[in-house]
């Protein structure tokens, strides 16, 4: 709850804030394939399916070269925009030992779980991210009426947050480790004690039995993990978001776990971006009398010193091809096993 009260705190100080939208279509082909086509349209070039396996260093400890899935590329600038627990098994043992990728030990990705159900009817529904009253779905939106892809007036198709869904992240229960049908069984009995005048009782998840008038019944559903998602927001750890300028030369950091002032989230990955975007631009920029965009953001004291003496670690790299290895979601768990 503190996590939610928090970010609505920072919505309201925004001068749109309480305004939320949502793409009218899949994220792939409403928002990535036109990225693309922005890019290439201006010379630009995309890889896709060519992971980055590894960072190599020259002597004064700059980036020398990638190495890709299909052998080694340069580049002017680097950004990187992985999770945080990605980008911490790419360090290369060179930085390892700098205090500025030292303190990022200290940030952790949390699980989260996301549902996405199909009804054979229209619930009441309202069109906007909704924050839940329950203490196992966090915010849900019915993409029947939010998103044209998915526009029905005659059945609603709901996605949700499933979090806490771990002790790790504050739940009481393992949630993540649990089968598909526990973790719908337990989203359908929490949306019937929520809205007993929408949700059916229904044998297939004992979780809904009981009384109730709702006829709405489930006929899909797909359970989407994603065991390393945002950072932890607990206490103190926001003194150890790195800046996006590093110490680096022509070498960015953006995602939503560096600092900015709102918390790991969609949002917060766009401002990092745009914050990435200004650090290149000024390091381009040929007007010296203007103050740069952005500094380096000082390290906690603690954190330089036991960088003392440390011995460089060898980076651990990624492992694997499925979306989990990447920070990413996906159904069942591990390469090649889906629901």
């Amino acid at each position: 709850m503190t996590v939610v009260l928090t970010a609505m705190n920072r919505f309201i100080n925004e001068a749109d804030g309480s305004q939320t939208a949502f793409l009218d279509g899949n994220q792939p082909d409403r928002l990535c394939a036109p990225m693309v086509q922005y890019i290439e349209a201006r010379g630009g070039k995309v890889l896709l399916n060519s992971p980055v396996r590894s960072i190599s260093l020259n002597d004064d400890k700059t980036i020398s070269h990638l190495t890709l899935d299909d052998g080694d590329a340069a580049f002017d600038e680097y950004v990187s925009a992985a999770p945080v627990d990605i980008f911490k098994k790419m360090v290369p043992a060179g930085w390892s030992t700098m205090p500025f990728f030292r303190q990022i030990d200290e940030l952790e990705g949390i699980p989260v779980i996301n549902i996405h159900l199909w009804f054979d009817k229209k619930l009441t529904s309202i069109d906007g991210l909704c924050f839940s009253r329950s203490p196992l779905l966090s915010v849900y939106a019915d993409m029947s009426t939010c998103c044209r892809e998915y526009a029905s007036s005659e059945a609603s198709m709901l996605e949700l947050v499933f979090a806490p869904c771990s002790p790790k992240a504050g739940g009481n229960v393992n949630w993540i480790a649990k089968s598909d049908e526990k973790i719908v069984d337990a989203t359908m009995g929490e949306l019937k004690r929520l809205f007993p005048t929408e949700i059916a009782s229904d044998e297939a998840w004992p979780s809904t039995l009981g009384e109730g008038k709702g006829t709405a019944k489930l006929t899909k559903h797909a359970v989407v993990r994603v065991p390393r998602s945002v950072y932890a927001a607990v206490p103190g750890r926001n003194r150890y978001r790195p800046s996006q300028k590093t110490p680096i030369p022509h070498f960015t950091l953006a995602g939503d776990w560096a600092a900015q002032k709102f918390l790991g989230s969609m949002e917060g990955a766009v401002l990092s971006g745009k914050l990435a975007a200004e650090v290149i631009v000024d390091a381009d920029s040929t007007d010296h009398d203007s103050a740069p965009a952005q500094g380096i953001k000082p390290v906690e004291q603690h954190v330089i010193s036991s960088c003392e003496g440390m011995a460089p670690k060898e980076a651990v790299g990624v492992r694997g091809n499925y979306p989990i290895a990447f920070g990413g979601g996906q159904q069942g768990s591990g390469e090649g096993t889906h629901v």
